[in-house]
């Protein structure tokens, strides 16, 4: 009722063109109907392949293929066209390269100022050309809340139980919770779909439909690469060491997932994660959203640049508003430095891209918890790094020699190789300034060349390999040293 009510203040508003965006035509026109039934106007809808028509119940005109074509239609609503409403659906590819349509389409809202005609143009996309702009109004129908989608999640539930003998769909009250949070910033007509996926292979909704769910609204708004969804996410058991983060995201995990809505205390915004390369940064985003069995979505700030001016900033810009539909989700903004920082040369995309996701960060209402990985601190804006932008800013340091064990017995685990076999403290011991990302390559290596000599990995082969390694932390010694020096300097909380 208030989209009716919306689009009403608009056509009395006496605005000759309306643009109408949705995937939705048949409930845009459902719209239109009851609007124009308030106000006793006659409703035509325009298609391709029907030509102009009545939607509603009226009289029909005489010869609809006379008016099929475009350009034909635009020429009946200006010269000869009775009252009403007239929608024209999938109209935006004769706008963009036809001066004539839009010549025309400047005419009729020209002589109908005063709402004799109202010309709807309904499609998933389209901007109307400059010369339109200030002639026209966008109007965008809402999408379901918790209510609506709760009813549309029973209304699939009822239609299934009516075609299977009336078995009831078996669910739970926190999955259906979970499912009706993802299902949010979807259309009516997608959270049917969606719904309707997850009840027809066994008839129940569990906590194992939930990620498809979230992979297929993902794939319904996705964004051509600028921003990815991350399949498989991590167990913090996958982790070694990062012990204080472990905590400060465990003691979030409640009010993150909404079930401490305690007076005073906010859902947690973000990190940032800076550190060595290889240390575990992109392993720990992977975890958060495994801890807290949301979605993963990856931004990746080189797609993010464009050519075309403007361009950059308006993927950015779709990215973090989808995002938001995806809510609750982690954001992970990988390698953030390479798309905030730049020269002269970039005519300054990267101060306003940098500002776009500085006022965003401040700004955001819904559930999006971001984790930015820098590896160069040194490109690294001031106001970005500052206290406030981020929840809390994590240094991930070299692995101790604990923390390097515990490295170890994972990747051997994750091999089917017997840890009780290893002497972990030896291990830990011969890869001090080891990376936790060189430590898993020394055990891949280590296979490799137990294969070749008909062995299973043990800890000589094992050992061999470290020998052979030379550790960032040996190459780049100067570098992690200031990037220590850095950390402190600025209090950075150790991960």
């Amino acid at each position: 009722m208030q989209d009716a009510h919306d689009l009403g203040v608009i056509v009395d508003a006496r605005v000759p063109l309306v643009v109408l965006e949705t995937h939705e035509e048949t409930r845009a026109i459902d719209l239109l109907l009851r609007v124009a039934r308030q106000r006793d106007k006659p409703l035509f809808q325009w298609t391709l392949t029907d030509g102009l028509r009545r939607a509603d119940f009226g009289l029909q005109l005489a010869d609809n293929s006379q008016h099929a074509e475009p350009e034909a239609v635009l020429s009946f609503l200006k010269e000869r066209a009775e009252p009403g409403f007239y929608v024209l659906c999938d109209f935006h590819p004769w706008l963009s390269d036809e001066p004539k349509n839009v010549r025309l389409l400047k005419d009729i809202a020209l002589r109908n100022s005063g709402g004799q005609i109202t010309v709807i143009l309904v499609s998933h996309r389209l901007q109307l050309p400059p010369e339109l702009s200030r002639l026209g109004a966008s109007f965008s129908m809402s999408l379901p809340g918790d209510d609506q989608i709760h009813t549309l999640i029973r209304d699939e539930a009822k239609l299934w139980a009516q075609g299977n003998g009336g078995r009831k769909v078996k669910t739970d009250n926190g999955t259906l919770q979970k499912l009706v949070a993802n299902l949010k910033g979807l259309t009516q007509s997608e959270v049917r779909h969606l719904v309707r996926g997850a009840i027809i292979d066994d008839g129940a909704i569990t906590e194992s439909d939930l990620p498809e769910v979230n992979r297929a609204k993902f794939q319904l708004m996705d964004l051509e690469g600028v921003l990815s969804y991350e399949y498989d996410t991590e167990k913090f058991a996958s982790v070694g060491g990062m012990d204080n983060l472990k905590a400060w995201l465990e003691a979030r995990r409640q009010v993150f997932a909404g079930e401490n809505n305690m007076p005073g205390i906010e859902s947690p915004r973000g990190i940032l994660l800076l550190g060595v390369q290889g240390g575990g940064k992109s392993l720990a985003a992977k975890a958060v959203a495994g801890l807290w069995q949301v979605p993963l979505l990856r931004l990746d700030m080189g797609a993010l640049y464009n050519k075309f001016h403007g361009e950059t900033e308006r993927n950015l810009r779709e990215s973090l508003a989808l995002a938001e539909k995806m809510s609750p989700c982690v954001l992970w903004v990988d390698e953030i430095e390479k798309g905030v920082t730049g020269d002269s040369s970039d005519s300054g995309t990267s101060q306003r891209v940098l500002g776009t996701l500085l006022t965003w960060l401040a700004e955001k209402r819904e559930p999006v918890f971001v984790v930015a990985t820098g590896n160069d601190i040194s490109r690294l804006p001031p106001e970005l790094v500052r206290k406030g932008r981020f929840d809390e800013l994590f240094f991930v340091d070299l692995p101790d020699k604990s923390t390097r064990e515990d490295i170890f017995a994972i990747h051997l685990a994750r091999r089917e190789l017997d840890v009780a076999q290893f002497q972990l403290t030896a291990l830990a011991a011969a890869s001090e300034g080891f990376t936790g990302a060189e430590i898993e390559q020394a055990v891949v290596s280590g296979l490799y060349s137990g294969l070749a000599q008909n062995e299973v990995l043990n800890q000589s082969l094992l050992l061999a390999e470290l020998a052979k390694t030379s550790p960032l932390s040996m190459v780049m010694a100067e570098k992690l040293a200031l990037l220590r020096q850095w950390a402190e300097e600025r209090n950075l909380v150790r991960a």
